[in-house]
């Protein structure tokens, strides 16, 4: 296997850079979480009905810019280790294994929260009634939490997908390098210099 998976130098820059957007996208999330929009209920100084009036939409600007960094880092350690379906074989690794499917699980779920959080986040109650007949009490918003487990789930995913990396490029370099020399071994001890019996 050619590029990262070959180089130990590379193989420290892909982890370190892996390692970054990782960061990067926890801090987005982290910052969504605390930027949620918040709304009141005001009445509408035209007539004589309530709307919710809410403050900035950054959570959602975060959230997406969050979706798409975790997305690249994933796209990332996906296409280097072939997804785990082409080069050695890893079938008896189960550490790769587990950690393979550890690192999809924590990538969709910590998805889910931020598209999810990020449209919810962006939708913001109109009028909804008369003002002093159906007056308003609270206003639609995101609940707490949403973008936390996000966070969550990223740092538990760089730590999956570090250990599914680090076990794949250990079985695609180590242990074919090691297959080979015993090869090597095995047929110059019957080669014709060694005493064999030839033809």
């Amino acid at each position: 296997m050619a590029g990262f998976a070959t180089s130990r130098p590379a193989s420290f820059a892909l982890a370190a850079f892996l390692t970054f957007l990782s960061i990067f996208a926890f801090l987005l999330a982290v910052g969504a979480e605390r930027r949620r929009s918040t709304g009141k209920v005001v009445p509408d100084q035209y007539d004589d009905r309530s709307y919710c009036l809410y403050d900035t939409d950054a959570s959602t600007v975060y959230g997406v810019a969050a979706f798409f960094v975790l997305l690249l880092a994933q796209v990332l350690v996906t296409g280097v280790t072939r997804c785990l379906c082409f080069g050695p074989a890893l079938s008896s690794r189960g550490c790769t294994v587990a950690s393979f499917v550890l690192s999809w699980l924590t990538f969709l779920t910590a998805e889910a929260c931020l598209i999810g959080g990020s449209a919810k986040n962006a939708y913001h109650t109109k009028y909804l009634g008369y003002y002093m007949k159906h007056d308003l009490v609270t206003c639609a918003t995101l609940r707490k939490g949403v973008f936390a487990a996000a966070a969550a789930m990223m740092l538990i995913n760089l730590v999956a997908s570090l250990m599914y990396y680090w076990s794949y490029t250990k079985a695609a370099t180590g242990g074919f390098i090691k297959h080979q020399n015993e090869v090597g071994i095995g047929m110059t001890d019957y080669g014709l210099d060694k005493g064999g019996s030839g033809p």
